[in-house]
């Protein structure tokens, strides 16, 4: 069954000539050839503020250049998130757009006891992480933290179920073969949206 789908590709070099685009490519390609719809959002290529105080993140007005990816991100049953691993999380500018698309009343609401209610509940997702050193290395020794933060703190408090990784190490050192696989491999993923 058809699904709508929002691919985020967070690599802050608008040039988009990055492992990155062409990895964000392959997984459109594949959900388009599935015969799902596809919202496609270089968050290089827009213009926002940062957010600087709770009151804005609160109550303050989207900035218009955001409407369209908030809509998409409403709307999709489910979300890939693509970026490359800098100082062990995701580069700034994708952190300032998560935290201007995700407000309260899209992805949150408050309660007046308990935790706020996740808005996003029936939203799969998948994180595509590139870095230079090996996966297992993030993985194990620095146990994958800023990845963790993004899946807990953001998208799981979001009510997003399932999250799925994808986390690709020594990208810089790759041979064209192992970036083929890779490229393949995010192509069946949006074909069958894992």
């Amino acid at each position: 069954m058809p699904r709508q789908v929002a691919i985020i590709q967070g690599h802050p070099d608008p040039g988009g000539n990055r492992l990155c685009h062409a990895l964000a490519a392959s997984y459109a390609e594949g959900a388009a050839a599935a015969g799902h719809q596809v919202a496609r959002i270089e968050v290089a290529l827009l213009d926002f503020p940062i957010l600087r105080t709770q009151q804005d993140f609160e109550t303050g007005q989207m900035p218009e250049s955001l409407i369209e990816s908030r809509d998409a991100l409403v709307t999709a049953q489910h979300v890939t998130i693509i970026f490359p691993l800098w100082h062990g999380t995701m580069p700034a500018l994708l952190k300032a757009f998560i935290e201007q698309v995700m407000r309260p009343g899209v992805a949150l609401r408050y309660r007046k006891h308990g935790f706020p209610q996740g808005l996003l509940a029936g939203c799969s997702a998948r994180l595509v992480v590139t870095m230079g050193m090996p996966a297992m290395i993030y993985r194990w020794y620095f146990r994958a933290h800023g990845v963790r933060g993004l899946e807990r703190s953001i998208l799981g408090f979001a009510g997003m179920r399932p999250i799925r990784e994808s986390l690709l190490g020594m990208v810089d050192a790759a041979s064209d073969s192992r970036r083929q696989r890779w490229l393949a491999r995010m192509n069946e993923f949006g074909r069958r949206l894992v």
